[in-house]
């Protein structure tokens, strides 16, 4: 279908009439809600997985673990705290409102939410948000990804399946849908994506004052850091494994590695040994190993590769028919250099040496530059690894371990700055779609003349006496 802009006008305004109808405030629908799109991610898992494939070339265990079981794990975890989340609470007024004592704050949906999703991880980033939109009572609105073919034409069959457009409806299109998107009235925007494009989708929201929750990979890309007394053998196992996780396509991976000069050479060959054992000698050969979006994502990747030839000392190889670029090692790298200082999204890795005794100037330059959305350290040092990570700015991360942040329950998932703002995953995606609206109870007796004029005079002065008292 090739979306109009009318067309979205009219299903945002179907939208907007079904949650004034106030159904969806019920908790124990948006539970049913739920439940639906957990019981279709079943039904649906072999397509889901069948279009991963097609689009990412993702094998079946990285079709389940990354997006399909992940799913299921976040709206589980909704339907479990739902009820607890959703309940108004209770707060005492103090003194100074006497006698209304009792406040309550009501955990209201903003409204008709707009979500949009990207390429790499299609149908985590959008149902894993629209589980977020429907559990504060929101209606939602998916612009699917226009890159994810495959996937977005399954997205679209589930939420045709599942939901009535007027309360969930899905939009496919490229970035001129989008626009049209935007330029729509949302009560609630949620994006996934570049920096660049968050800048827009904020500046098209600011028009409407419309509040924006944005997931952004950073601008300069995501850290690691690994100390001359890490373990070698582990850091590299758990390295590979995720550089070569959907091609190295993910908003938290290692874009760049600070690695102690005293320990490099010897960590660049444990990583080579990693890279073969878990993929094999040549990745683009290999069924398992996933593929880049699109040829223009390709050239991209093996052009900066081919910038770097005369550093790579592993992989450095492609094939532009299957859009497979080998898990490439670029060593050594200066801190300063062109490749380092922007997202790759890619599975190029600069490996970037500096003596241990200077980590702090490393971490001096990580923090001039824009807020990532990770940042992973590999030490035995765990008390100054946790300084670090209670004093750098940065979204989530890991110490001696990559990207499981992400699957901690009850945990907020979120960036800073250039990675992104706001932050969900179970009850704080409920928190991201929720307006709280504080409402005072008050009480027609016993009233006290304390606010009321006049103020002045001898027989006012207790007013003032009660107000110091009161406000304090």
């Amino acid at each position: 279908m090739n979306w109009t802009k009318e067309q979205i006008h009219d299903v945002v305004e179907k939208q907007r009439r079904f949650f004034k109808s106030g159904q969806t405030l019920d908790v124990k629908w948006r539970i049913s809600q739920l439940k639906k799109l957990r019981d279709a991610m079943v039904r649906y898992e072999t397509q889901i997985e069948e279009a991963l494939q097609e689009d990412l070339g993702r094998s079946i265990a990285e079709a389940y673990f990354c997006d399909v079981g992940t799913v299921i794990l976040e709206v589980n975890e909704i339907i479990h705290g739902i009820k607890k989340w959703s309940k108004p609470e209770t707060h005492f007024s103090g003194f100074t409102c006497f006698p209304s004592v009792t406040t309550k704050v009501y955990k209201m949906p903003y409204g008709v939410s707009l979500i949009i999703s990207p390429f790499n991880f299609p149908i985590l980033l959008s149902f894993g948000v629209l589980a977020a939109s429907i559990s504060a009572g929101n209606t939602a609105v998916i612009k699917a990804s226009s890159k994810s073919t495959a996937c977005t034409a399954v997205l679209k069959k589930i939420v045709e399946d599942v939901f009535p457009q007027e309360y969930v409806a899905l939009i496919d299109g490229g970035h001129d849908i989008a626009d049209f998107c935007l330029e729509e009235r949302f009560d609630k925007i949620f994006y996934t994506g570049s920096p660049k494009v968050g800048v827009h989708v904020m500046e098209m929201a600011a028009k409407n004052l419309t509040p924006v929750a944005l997931e952004l990979g950073g601008q300069t890309g995501n850290w690691c850091i690994v100390r001359k007394d890490a373990d070698l053998k582990d850091v590299a196992r758990k390295i590979a494994f995720f550089k070569l996780c959907n091609s190295g396509q993910i908003c938290i991976n290692i874009n760049q590695i600070a690695v102690a000069s005293e320990v490099a050479d010897a960590f660049v060959n444990e990583l080579k040994d990693a890279f073969i054992r878990q993929i094999g000698e040549n990745a683009i050969e290999n069924e398992e190993y996933p593929k880049l979006i699109d040829s223009r994502a390709y050239e991209k990747c093996a052009n900066e590769a081919d910038e770097y030839r005369d550093r790579i000392v592993f992989g450095g190889n492609g094939d532009d028919k299957t859009q497979k670029y080998s898990p490439t090692i670029i060593y050594p790298v200066r801190i300063d250099e062109p490749i380092v200082q922007h997202e790759l999204f890619n599975p190029l890795l600069p490996v970037v040496p500096f003596e241990d005794k200077d980590v702090d100037k490393v971490l001096e330059v990580i923090a001039d530059r824009e807020h990532g959305l990770a940042m992973y350290i590999f030490t035995r040092d765990k008390k100054w690894a946790k300084k670090v990570m209670s004093t750098q700015q940065y979204g989530g991360g890991c110490i001696n371990e990559v990207c499981l942040h992400l699957m901690v329950k009850g945990v907020p998932f979120n960036g800073t700055g250039h990675s992104g703002m706001g932050a969900y995953h179970g009850e704080w995606g409920f928190r991201e779609f929720t307006h709280p609206s504080t409402v005072l109870i008050g009480s027609r007796h016993f009233n006290l003349p304390l606010r009321e004029h006049p103020y002045n005079g001898r027989k006012n002065s207790w007013k003032m006496k009660l107000l110091r008292v009161f406000e304090k």
